[in-house]
């Protein structure tokens, strides 16, 4: 009778232990949930006007680019140059960038892939790539981006980078860094070009110097574990500084391939600069970034490249 009793009370304690062990895991994921939406709804409060309204831009374009890659058959092409394209979609996707900005900020000027210069001596200027990687798209290959950054006199201050695939959204804000969607980026931590695999691009038009890429191309490979070209720089850079890629290099870029990308190096705790390490890449057009190791070794290879 006693040896029932005991027994008893031993089961009775169990289950009375196995339910507050229950009900303490479920109000610890409970707390945590919460917490986690409170700080998901902090990072959207908290996130710049300007670079909302660049979001809603991308994003806006980014269901035109989706939409029309469903039938890309059907699709207009024209040739800019060798090589060099441009579809109705980089058309659409530009326009529907231009509205949503101008609705929200209708004094801002714009230096846009398609349609150039508009009220270039606004104080804030909109640089957009509507499809970064028109010809990746154009094979249905999924790599390509929406590219749009935020110039105030001169200097960028807002950056988004759009894959409409993968719906990413990268984005910085000056002195407040880079994101992935919520999560906060930090470029590569290698401090050895051996170990590092490196993005690039290749020339493509008629007018680049092929000869003497390759020559760089022969030495970068030798230099590091691998060379990729995927052929989206503005997300090239994304990649560098989510560090997926320890570093990047390409030349004969436009400020539109780069502008966006340059903001996510810097806030990430990565440089970016020409062959030589130096600035005023967005005019020559001649970029490369990494984490400050690499870019050191970097310079080391490619400065004797440079025509900046």
């Amino acid at each position: 009778m006693v040896e029932g009793g005991l027994r008893g009370k031993e089961d009775k304690s169990f289950r009375i232990n196995l339910l507050a062990s229950y009900c303490h895991a479920v109000f610890a994921f409970a707390v945590g949930n919460i917490t986690s939406l409170f700080l998901s709804n902090l990072s959207i409060n908290t996130m710049h006007p300007m670079l909302n309204v660049a979001v809603k831009a991308a994003r806006r374009a980014g269901t035109v680019i989706n939409r029309a890659s469903l039938n890309l058959e059907r699709l207009q092409v024209d040739r800019k140059q060798h090589n060099d394209f441009v579809t109705e979609v980089d058309k659409a996707a530009e326009a529907a960038i231009i509205e949503t900005l101008s609705e929200a900020y209708p004094t801002h000027g714009f230096l846009a892939e398609e349609t150039g210069e508009y009220n270039s001596d606004a104080e804030n200027i909109w640089i957009i790539d509507p499809l970064d990687g028109t010809t990746n798209f154009i094979h249905g290959f999924p790599q390509y981006a929406v590219s749009i950054a935020l110039a105030v006199n001169g200097v960028i201050q807002q950056a988004v980078v759009y894959d409409p695939t993968r719906d990413e959204l990268f984005t910085a804000t000056r002195g407040a860094g880079a994101y992935l969607d919520r999560r906060r980026l930090r470029v590569g931590s290698q401090d050895r070009l051996v170990n590092c695999l490196i993005g690039t691009g290749f020339p493509y038009r008629e007018d680049q110097d092929l000869e003497k890429y390759l020559k760089i191309f022969a030495e970068m490979t030798r230099q590091c574990t691998g060379l990729r070209r995927p052929g989206a720089a503005s997300l090239d850079l994304a990649y560098v500084a989510a560090g997926r890629y320890d570093g990047f290099f390409e030349s004969d870029l436009k400020p539109w391939d780069m502008a966006a990308g340059a903001l996510l190096i810097t806030e990430s705790g990565g440089l970016i600069g020409n062959y030589r390490g130096e600035e005023g890449f967005l005019k020559s057009g001649e970029v490369m970034a990494a984490n400050p190791r690499i870019y050191a070794q970097m310079v080391q290879c490619l400065a004797k490249y440079s025509v900046s």
